[in-house]
């Protein structure tokens, strides 16, 4: 095991503006990484809960998307834009 403490160095995509045109795909991306989440959560045991307990594997976000608190969308919201930055910063182009 490293005892180096560890630094990640994400690819720089300051400078990569999402169209506007990609609002719509990244909501969408959003409810899926969601969902996708929710989904590996449920694989693990996990089920519903009004507070977060680690130990009894209960959670307050496995909800729909649509339901989850504003904050909770943004954590997707910018895991998808994210994404579709490195996308793009790679030199794929979106159609």
């Amino acid at each position: 095991m490293k005892t180096e403490t560890y630094m990640p160095q994400p690819i720089d995509t300051t400078d990569v503006k999402l169209p506007k045109e990609l609002e719509q795909l990244v909501e969408q991306m959003s409810k899926n990484v969601h969902e996708v989440w929710a989904e590996t959560r449920i694989k693990q045991g996990w089920t519903y809960g009004e507070q977060r307990n680690d130990e009894l594997k209960k959670h307050p976000c496995l909800i729909p998307y649509e339901d989850l608190p504003e904050e909770e969308k943004e954590y997707d919201r910018n895991t998808s834009i994210g994404t579709l930055k490195l996308i793009m910063k790679l030199g794929f182009k979106i159609s």
